[in-house]
């Protein structure tokens, strides 16, 4: 199990909740919303899921942007350790 989530570890899940469909996952995702970047609820919620059982810790609220579920897994993460 991972101890720190990463971008590059965000853009893996994505890909592999939502089938990467023609979405492009490239450059700086961090500030734009799950929205924006062609993921509805239905697949952040899956997002969360595999989150939670990889890194071991609750994700709380609904992130909105990866860098708000990157704070989140890794405050968390923090916080256990």
């Amino acid at each position: 199990m991972n101890t720190t989530m990463t971008v590059g570890d965000v853009r893996r899940i994505l890909a592999e909740c939502a089938g990467d469909e023609g979405t492009s996952l490239d450059g700086d995702i961090l500030d734009s919303t799950f929205d924006e970047l062609g993921y509805d609820s239905l697949a952040v919620m899956e997002t969360t899921t595999i989150v939670e059982r990889e890194y071991g810790v609750e994700v709380a609220g609904a992130p909105r942007t990866p860098r708000e579920l990157l704070q989140a897994v890794n405050d968390a993460r923090t916080a256990v350790n």
